[in-house]
């Protein structure tokens, strides 16, 4: 494992931690978004998860040019296991996550670290987050509470978290002090560190969309058999620990739970079109076709993007009339 050369003495209030695995498409961007925040010192802690494409080349020319940067190459070990190693290496008083699709926002961090601050309560913070495709086109935003008590309710009881992983800032000490990421969660893993977090303190959030968090076909959030099966297991390990119960019979489940899940590329991205699709049906009807197209041709077999192709006309004819009505 190849670890960075910037080893300052310096504790820096945050440790922005990424892991990237073959990311070069939107991995700059990413990278900006965080090295041009202001009013807070950082580190950005980035794992290169074993990528072979032109990630190891960037990041080496940021690291050069950015002393902030902190670069830490590794063999390819999955999401999990990258987080893990980059939390344990981070130095600052907060984590702060980010994914290497997605932007942080102007202000984000110091944002972030002035809400942690204001209230010994809150052991993680995240914010307001549009989602966005893989042309940057904005499809969604996600609002949250923001009063923390009503937000940790939401989490505990109502499985509504954070609007994105990488929107996420943590105490370093809770981070600790509950065990950090599991690396028996390929999947969910940041599902299963919210729920242990809100056990021993409150979520927050800041009432501003602070980030934007990027879907794309071949992001790993687009696998939603996997996403299902591994938060049923969050959610037993946490039904466990209510009852004071060992989670490590659980826990144990997890290799045998990923060697079923469905990990076909084709069927995870075709999801993630239809998606993608849905959501501009009335806004871009071209984008809508063309990913509705994508869906079918990877996954044949799914039923719904069909039947959006099928109405498309019947959409066309509709949005046409309506502007004739609104010409009158």
């Amino acid at each position: 494992m190849a670890v960075d050369q910037h080893m300052e003495c310096e504790t820096p209030t945050v440790s922005v931690v990424m892991s990237v695995y073959n990311g070069a498409h939107y991995l700059r961007a990413s990278l900006d978004s965080v090295l041009c925040q202001q009013g807070v010192d950082f580190e950005f802690v980035v794992v290169d998860d074993g990528s072979t494409d032109e990630t190891p080349l960037i990041l080496r020319e940021y690291a050069k040019q950015d002393a902030r940067v902190r670069v830490s190459s590794q063999e390819n070990t999955g999401l999990t296991v990258a987080l893990i190693h980059g939390c344990a290496i981070a130095r600052g008083e907060f984590i702060a996550r980010q994914d290497a699709d997605d932007i942080s926002m102007p202000g984000r961090l110091a944002r972030q670290v002035r809400l942690l601050r204001s209230d010994p309560r809150l052991v993680f913070v995240s914010s307001h987050a549009d989602v966005i495709g893989p042309d940057g086109e904005w499809l969604l935003t996600h609002e949250r509470p923001a009063d923390s008590f009503e937000a940790t309710e939401r989490l505990l009881n109502g499985g509504e978290g954070p609007p994105g992983h990488g929107s996420v800032m943590v105490r370093e000490a809770a981070y600790e002090a509950v065990g950090g990421y599991r690396r028996e969660f390929y999947f969910a893993q940041d599902c299963d560190l919210w729920l242990r977090l809100a056990e021993v303190g409150r979520l927050g959030y800041v009432p501003l969309v602070l980030y934007r968090y990027r879907v794309t076909p071949h992001s790993i959030s687009g696998n939603r058999s996997g996403k299902q099966s591994f938060a049923a297991l969050v959610d037993r390990c946490r039904d466990c620990r209510m009852r004071g119960q060992s989670e490590s019979e659980l826990l144990q489940e997890s290799g045998a739970l990923l060697q079923n899940i469905d990990l076909r590329r084709g069927a995870s991205e075709a999801r993630t079109h239809y998606f993608i699709a849905r959501v501009q049906l009335f806004r871009d009807l071209s984008a809508a076709e063309r990913h509705l197209k994508a869906a079918v041709r990877l996954d044949p077999w799914q039923l719904r993007p069909w039947v959006c192709l099928l109405a498309l006309p019947l959409i066309r004819v509709w949005r046409h009339l309506a502007q004739l009505g609104e010409g009158e």
